[in-house]
């Protein structure tokens, strides 16, 4: 989803609310390169949300912007019988209505404890890490009736990368060097729409 599906990073324009930009920026790029263990990292830069009220998920909304060509991408899916999910170390308390809107067909992702209003800074239910991802990806392949060998995982920092290990095809987008290093494919130049080059669909807008 963050740097992928959106031009974003959903924790760091949280953060800014928080006004703890800085310090979460800092660990979100170690923990994307692969520098840190990311469930932990997540854990950190929760904390540091503890207190922001629950506005803020519509606020934060209101400045993702999807990335060049993620609307042509499911369109063109859709319209060959393929199917697209979302899988996201972010948090599904902000994305979700976009996602819907946008016709992706399954999501997951985190979800952030709300009290009485307000963050406590901490998550509900098991943390979507690496492991999660790749287990995403297994679930819905057979949710959909497809064979492993014709699926397709997007991402572009490490804690994607056991799911871009056992898809079918491994994109690395706009990717950290860990991820394009592991992937077939590498696209650099924003476009999301070019996996549907990758797999022979052509472009419905």
């Amino acid at each position: 989803m963050d740097s992928t599906f959106i031009q974003e990073e959903v924790i760091d324009l949280l953060a800014a609310h928080a006004g703890v930009g800085a310090d979460v920026a800092q660990i979100t790029a170690a923990a994307m390169s692969g520098g840190l263990d990311f469930s932990a990292s997540l854990a950190q830069r929760v904390a540091l949300l503890e207190g922001l009220e629950e506005s803020v998920f519509e606020r934060v909304r209101k400045e993702l912007h999807p990335s060049t060509g993620a609307q042509t991408l499911i369109t063109s899916l859709h319209a060959a019988g393929s199917f697209i999910g979302v899988v996201s170390g972010g948090f599904e308390n902000v994305i979700a209505p976009l996602l819907t809107e946008l016709g992706v067909d399954a999501y997951r992702a985190n979800v952030l404890e709300v009290i009485d209003g307000k963050l406590t800074g901490k998550l509900i239910g098991a943390v979507v890490d690496a492991r999660a991802k790749s287990h995403f990806l297994t679930e819905q392949a057979k949710n959909f009736g497809v064979a492993m060998e014709n699926t397709v995982a997007v991402g572009d920092g490490a804690n994607d990368l056991e799911m871009i290990r056992i898809a079918g095809k491994g994109v690395a987008f706009n990717a950290k060097q860990v991820v394009i290093d592991a992937a077939d494919h590498v696209i650099s130049d924003g476009d999301l729409a070019g996996v549907l080059d990758l797999v022979g669909i052509k472009r419905v807008n």
